[in-house]
């Protein structure tokens, strides 16, 4: 990949080192708008039946983390990725959500996605989702 794939919060300032600016949430952010991303993927957000068992019914991370990743296999999933993947080759993409805590939020595991289906054959899978950094 020549491009990057970043992570940030939607409520931080935009920069123009952001590149390409995913949201990647269920449902659009309250007070954010339209002009604020360049593309809206809901897709690679996780159900909401996922959030709210993480967030108020004491799910584990890793177990979050784990039924999220089942929950991008899906079709719709893949397709988003591998073009997420497609476009971070070519520039450089960053991945909004609104959560406070990266590292416990599902944009950091879609980031490692994207950097799988972009080392992925073709026609093939995604690959592993080990992370790049």
């Amino acid at each position: 990949m020549t491009g990057d794939v970043r992570i940030k919060r939607i409520y931080d300032p935009p920069a123009r080192e952001d590149g390409r600016r995913i949201l990647i949430t269920r449902y659009w952010p309250r007070g954010v708008p339209k002009s604020a991303v360049d593309e809206y993927v809901p897709a690679l957000a996780p159900s909401r039946e996922l959030v709210r068992a993480f967030k108020h019914g004491g799910l584990s991370w890793e177990e979050f983390s784990r039924r999220f990743l089942e929950e991008m296999r899906s079709e719709e999933a893949e397709r988003a990725l591998s073009r997420l993947a497609g476009l971070a080759r070519e520039t450089t993409v960053t991945l909004l959500c609104t959560c406070a805590d990266e590292s416990r939020c599902h944009r950091s595991l879609v980031r490692d996605l994207v950097f799988a289906a972009g080392s992925a054959p073709q026609a093939g899978g995604r690959g592993s989702t080990g992370k790049r950094r």
